[in-house]
């Protein structure tokens, strides 16, 4: 404890740990805003066309623990840690395939090769290969990861096709959109 003189009043005043003060507000101000690990919830894709191999190469960025808790959902209740050299490439693969799409104009989804996966800090890098040797008029992008999750989650896909670049931004209400370059 120390004790501090007050010049103007000539009067004592106590400072009781100054340091713990200061950590109480500091936890009285965090406790206020929640603890959780990020405030948004959001993805961001990078498709980009290689005209030599005639495929779209795809990274899909996610937060980690999103990723985790959305393979939970999806799986039962089962927990799951999300690592490079772990075992959950199945249940990824299948949750991928499921909300992430080129759709003909038949109305199919393009089926595509699954690479894998790659942690880097709090996010995941999830990687595939869409074979598409015709022209993409009228072919429409599914994007609604996490969007059964999150009720502001938001998806970013950057766009490369043949020279052309674009974004597209998929919400709850916009899980399909059209390829339009």
């Amino acid at each position: 404890m120390s004790l501090v003189t007050n010049s103007r009043k000539g009067a004592k005043t106590r400072t009781f740990f100054a340091p713990l003060r200061i950590c109480v507000i500091l936890f009285l101000c965090l406790s206020a805003f929640g603890f959780s690990k990020h405030d948004f919830h959001t993805s961001i894709t990078r498709m980009d066309y290689n005209a030599k191999e005639k495929s779209f190469e795809v990274s899909i960025r996610v937060f980690t623990d999103d990723l985790e808790s959305v393979l939970s959902k999806e799986n039962g209740g089962q927990k799951f840690s999300v690592l490079n050299n772990d075992k959950n490439d199945p249940y990824v693969e299948k949750y991928i395939r499921k909300h992430f799409a080129i759709v003909t104009t038949a109305k199919q989804k393009k089926p595509y090769s699954y690479i894998g996966k790659e942690q880097e800090a709090d996010a995941t890098w999830i990687y595939v290969e869409i074979p598409c040797s015709e022209a993409i008029t009228g072919f429409s992008l599914q994007n609604s990861i996490m969007l059964d999750v999150f009720d502001d989650q938001v998806n970013l896909v950057n766009f490369n096709y043949q020279g052309q670049k674009k974004s597209y931004i998929f919400k709850n209400e916009d899980k399909v959109l059209p390829l339009g370059l």
